[in-house]
């Protein structure tokens, strides 16, 4: 199985536009940031992405990806859902003459506004170009099986009431835009090898986690490696914020793969 960290930033992206602190302004390329994403690559052959945000197109090009199996959205913000657009690519790469639907698989509030920003996929007559999409709701409280694969949604909330979804696949947990996480569900996430939180900021913000909040949550799972993601400039520049961590949790960075 393998990991790749497609982007790591929040929702703005590192660097700001505007912004000229020393993390935006930084030549390390791992402090160069697009929206969050990870792609999961298993034994079996299937691959999954999860969240398509505006910096999709960049992702699926830079890493030469030419097929999905599907996109599991994590919830309907607009740096998780804003290059849906772009999967209509997918349709037609290797498929000719045969369009190939993309599989989009989101809890039952993600998916309606889905559905009313790209309605255009979804019209009985649609026209010529437009992503052909077969959008699958899941239920939260139950496991489901794409390619083969079982998928154990994660939820939490990112505030009061706004639900967000994570997943685990196989020894991968990957939860962002988490705020607060139910006992139950932590519990679906022991066993992990590898647990990428989000974590904004060292920080306290009031709909996400900062590092303490993400490193409590690490803690509790123990997985053999845990990486942070969904970070904004506030956390530091990646060299001297990597530092302040404890062994085994390190800073993710866009492009980083891991095998497991």
């Amino acid at each position: 199985m393998k990991l790749t960290i497609l982007g790591s930033g929040t929702s703005q992206g590192v660097p700001v536009i505007g912004c000229r602190c020393e993390v935006c302004t930084s030549s390390d390329d791992r402090d160069k940031r697009l929206r969050t994403s990870a792609m999961v690559e298993t034994d079996g052959g299937a691959r999954f992405v999860i969240d398509a945000g505006p910096d999709f197109r960049c992702q699926m090009l830079r890493e030469g990806v030419t097929r999905l199996d599907a996109i599991l959205l994590t919830h309907e913000h607009k740096d998780h859902t804003g290059g849906i657009d772009d999967v209509r690519a997918f349709n037609f790469v290797d498929y000719p003459p045969v369009i190939h639907p993309v599989d989009i698989y989101a809890a039952p509030a993600t998916a309606r506004v889905v559905r009313k920003d790209y309605d255009y996929a979804f019209e009985e007559e649609k026209y010529r170009g437009v992503p052909d999409i077969r959008l699958h709701e899941i239920d939260v409280s139950r496991p489901f099986v794409i390619a083969g694969e079982r998928i154990v949604p994660v939820s939490g909330h990112h505030s009061a009431r706004f639900e967000v979804t994570g997943y685990r696949i196989g020894r991968v947990g990957y939860l962002t835009d988490f705020k607060t996480i139910a006992d139950a569900e932590i519990e679906k996430l022991f066993g992990v090898e590898v647990l990428v939180v989000n974590a904004l900021r060292f920080g306290v913000h009031p709909s996400h986690f900062n590092v303490e909040e993400a490193l409590a949550l690490i803690s509790r799972v123990a997985p053999r490696r845990a990486l942070l993601t969904h970070m904004s400039h506030e956390i530091g520049r990646h060299a001297e914020a990597k530092e302040l961590l404890p062994q085994g949790v390190e800073l993710a960075y866009d492009g980083m793969e891991i095998t497991i």
